[in-house]
């Protein structure tokens, strides 16, 4: 695996590999099973992996962790190492931001609610810098886990009306054995804050047995849903909403219908953790068939 810090290398070692296929993993590093389960998909499907490390100050407010959020390159290396990465390109600041820089992708609708709501011109660096690092690799698919779900549907937004020639490949959040989310930011969550955290799986796993039960009020789920997570005290609730999984436009006030595609969706902030979960209700969902929380 070679390490490459500058785009011109990057563009060269890729040109030199002549791969039928790249496949291109972003991520913003202290990496954990969600993300190499994204690496070893990409190494099943192309010739070439490419990874990135990369935390991308314009994706952070004024307010948000950017100054600690959690960082380990030697140990994601190994990790890319291990899980068949052929280049990892990690590229500083200036490199991918240089003197002048003066573009900025916004992409609308889909980021008006939700995370919208709480970050604003979040949504905008994300896919500002999605948006560079394809150019930068010229991927022919990309892969991104479901766990942000927003994340996921405005990257497709992007590349697709970009034209972007890359499949935007997204796969089932991976989970710890109890049902927590895996991410980078579990390591801030004390022992108690972890316990409380459990109620992102336990709300997600109860509206989806209300829906299996014949609950067809978007209405009923969303509150379902909110009244799940504040039963601790602890939990600052943002949002608990069901949502189109294509448009994300928000369900609350339908009546689902039948076939209807649905994706309950939540944030919360516990303590100096803002915490993230979503997952299908109208039909088995991935992520929760690994775990101990049951469907």
């Amino acid at each position: 695996m070679r390490i490459i810090a500058s785009t011109a290398e990057l563009r060269a070692a890729i040109r030199d590999a002549h791969a039928g296929s790249v496949g291109f993993v972003p991520t913003m590093g202290y990496l954990h099973s969600g993300h190499t389960t994204l690496f070893d998909h990409a190494r099943n499907e192309n010739d070439l992996v490419v990874a990135s490390i990369f935390v991308n100050p314009t994706q952070f407010g004024p307010n948000e962790d950017f100054a600690v959020y959690p960082r380990d390159p030697d140990g994601d290396a190994e990790k890319c190492r291990a899980h068949g990465v052929d280049l990892l390109f990690m590229p500083s600041v200036a490199e991918v931001y240089p003197s002048g820089h003066a573009t900025t992708v916004t992409v609308d609708h889909l980021t008006t609610e939700l995370c919208g709501r709480f970050r604003p011109g979040h949504f905008a660096g994300v896919a500002t810098v999605v948006a560079k690092l394809f150019g930068m690799v010229g991927p022919q698919r990309a892969y991104f886990g479901e766990k942000d779900f927003q994340q996921l549907a405005v990257i497709r937004r992007m590349a697709f009306d970009l034209n972007i020639a890359v499949e935007v490949i997204g796969l089932p959040t991976i989970r710890e054995e109890d049902g927590l989310a895996r991410s980078s930011r579990n390591v801030y969550l004390s022992a108690d804050e972890r316990q409380v955290a459990l109620s992102l799986a336990s709300a997600l796993r109860a509206t989806r047995a209300a829906y299996r039960a014949g609950e067809r009020s978007a209405s009923a789920l969303c509150d379902l849903l909110a009244a799940t997570l504040t039963r601790h005290p602890e939990v600052a609730l943002q949002y608990a909403e069901l949502a189109d999984p294509d448009s994300l436009r928000l369900l609350r006030g339908t009546t689902l219908e039948a076939g209807q595609g649905a994706r309950a969706i939540i944030a919360l902030q516990l303590g100096r953790t803002r915490l993230i979960d979503n997952a299908a209700i109208d039909h088995d969902d991935p992520s929760f068939q690994t775990t101990q929380a049951g469907a």
